[in-house]
This record gives structure tokens, sequence and C-alpha cells, in this order.
């Protein structure tokens, strides 16, 4: 919806912790928000808690309850843990992935998936530093080869097809979306397709064309996705905002994440023309889960997403807020969870977290 500019607006957010780890990182988020509250009384949060996910489809056979997509709809943001069980799926045999049905329902088209290094120690690569890797995946959410998931599987033939679907309103709308982001960071924007050999890819190239001439003052370049999973290998730091097709995306984003320390520090939000919903990038984990060893740092940076899209100064200020505590926190190499190599759990490093807010004095 769209979001009021006035500062003492009490924001309604709907709170989706979903299932095994969902819970746990949800509940770091809390904290934080709580934190961020407390620091700062401008800040006003409204958070409810609703069903959803693997749990609540063996309780009463929905994983998402019409309530529950009421409150996303009528919410001014969703925020959102981790949903789905391995164990728990259609009679079809696919996974329940409620997160998915909440992008088509609400029209949720941006995908934005950041990637930033916060310490040299987290990265695989050699010779990079904290702050070298630091771009943004723009993947189309609601088209793409995820279009055909829905339809059923012809299991009793000899070949199945998907349908890889690109359309002229869902395309341009996310490059405008793009090139107003590029514009924002550091004015370089790349797109990520396969021309080269799929006319869908053609089409996609030709509507980004189309739109780039309405920004001039954005540099672009064009990559095949078999080249750009190279190139953020090779050479994460020369990329700033990469925009591409759904599946593409999917797969870049979890590479990306794997350049910054793993899908514990990988947050995201899904961005529609009334709705937002932010969460980590990271599944439900059921082999941790209980286990109070999860990395929240995903989580609470799809949190400061979240207060950062609301855009009010106070929700803008507590982001700026959130970012330098995460960033204060993780400049220790110690402080990380077992995903990292560390011994923290999930509340000690959440603790860490809001200390450092209730220390920074930063206005």
């Amino acid at each position: 919806m769209t979001v009021s500019e006035a500062d003492q607006s009490t924001f309604q957010i709907a709170v989706l912790p979903g299932d095994g780890i969902g819970t746990e990182v949800m509940r770091a988020a809390m904290e934080v928000l709580d934190a961020l509250k407390i620091r700062d009384r401008r800040l006003k949060l409204r958070c409810e808690t609703f069903a959803a996910g693997a749990a609540e489809f063996r309780r009463n056979g929905e994983a998402l309850p019409g309530s529950t997509l009421e409150a996303c709809r009528t919410a001014d943001a969703v925020l959102l843990g981790a949903m789905g069980l391995p164990d728990v799926r259609w009679p079809g045999g696919r996974e329940l992935t409620p997160q998915i049905d909440i992008r088509e329902q609400f029209e949720l088209f941006r995908g934005e998936r950041p990637a930033r290094l916060y310490h040299a120690a987290d990265c695989p690569l050699k010779g990079v530093a904290a702050g070298d890797i630091d771009f943004v995946i723009l993947r189309e959410s609601t088209e793409g080869l995820f279009s055909s998931r829905l339809q059923p599987g012809p299991f009793s033939t000899e070949e199945v097809s998907d349908r890889l679907l690109v359309s002229r309103r869902g395309s341009l709308r996310l490059f405008h979306d793009a090139f107003h982001l590029a514009r924002q960071r550091r004015g370089l924007l790349t797109l990520v397709d396969k021309a080269n050999v799929l006319p869908s890819m053609v089409f996609f190239r030709r509507l980004f064309d189309e739109v780039a001439e309405q920004y001039p003052d954005v540099r672009v370049e064009r990559i095949y996705v078999d080249a750009a999973a190279l190139f953020l290998v090779r050479r994460p730091q020369t990329f700033d905002v990469l925009v591409t097709e759904n599946m593409f995306g999917d797969i870049l984003s979890d590479l990306a994440a794997a350049l910054v320390g793993g899908m514990g520090m990988a947050p995201s939000a899904d961005i529609g023309p009334n709705t937002a919903v932010f969460q980590p990038c990271h599944g439900t984990a059921p082999d941790i889960a209980g286990k109070g060893i999860a990395n929240p740092v995903a989580m609470l940076l799809s949190a400061r997403m979240m207060l950062d899209w609301l855009h009010t100064p106070a929700s803008t200020a507590a982001a700026a807020v959130l970012q330098r505590a995460v960033e204060t926190v993780l400049n220790d190499p110690a402080a990380r969870t077992p995903d990292l190599g560390g011994a923290l759990s999930t509340e000690e490093l959440t603790n860490l977290v809001v200390a450092a807010i209730g220390a920074d004095r930063v206005d």
C-alpha cells in the first residue's frame, strides 16, 4: 500500500514466522525492532503474528489461510521468516511454497536480493576485502520459468515441458525499477539473460534496450547468464545492480550469498504495487531447527530493508542504525554463528546487535 509520510504513523506489520528456523530468526527480528523503538520513540510499529507454512498445513490443511492473506493485504509491510518442510508436500509431490504463493497473489514482481561482504573472513575468494562485494540482484518474481509451476505434470507421458514467460508489462516495470535503483547506487546496471539462445530472452533484451534509452545517465552492460556466474566469482566487486529473469535470479542469488558468507547473510525483499514482503533468502533448515544456532543476520537485514522501504524519517533513521549495528558486530570475525565457523547462538548474536543499537549515538 502507499506508505504514509506522517512521521508519527503507526505501521501495521504482518509477521509470518513460518517453519523451522523461521520462528527462531523472527524472534531475533522482534527483539531488534523493539530495541529500535526504545531508542527512538518516533518509530511506531504494530507487529501482529499470523500462521502460515507447513506446520499450519499439518494443523488445518491450509498452508496460507485466507485470514493470513487478508492480513498481508492490509498491512503496511510483511515480515516473513521461512516456510516449508521437505516432508510436507502436495499430493503431486511438490513441496509447499506459501512464500511463492504470496508473491503471485500480490504481484510481487520485484525480487530484490542484496549481497554485501562485511568481513573478508566470510568470503571464499582470495584478496577480497570487506565492502568490495556490494551489489543487488533484481529478479522478476512473477513470470519467467516459474510461471508454469502450478500446471499439473503429465507424468504418464514420456516428456514434460515448462514455459518461460516474458511479458512486456512485467519486464518494463522491472527494468524501470532497476534503472531507478542503479541511479540511487553507483550508476551501473547489468542485464543478465540468454539472448544468444532463447527467443524469450531476445525479447527480454529488446525491452531492456527500449527502457535504457530513457536513462542515459546510467551505464549499462549486457551479460549472458553463464558468463554472469563466472564473472560473479572472478570479479564480483565490479557489479552494482543486476537485473534478470526469475529462475536466473534465483540461482545467481544463491551464488551471491555464498560470496558473502552463505544464506544466513542474505536478506531479500519482494515488492509489488501494493504489498511488500521482507524475508531472509534461506530456508527452514530443519536439520538445525530448535538448536538455537541459526544465523539471524539475514532476517535482521531483511527487517532493515523493510524499515528503509517504509520511508519516513523515523523508519529511515532506524534502518541506518540497524545497518551500523550489524556492521559493528560483524567487524569482529569471532561474532559468528556456527554456519560461519563461530560459536555464538542465535540469541547471543542478537544480543550483540541489540547492544550495538543501544550504544549508537549517531542521529
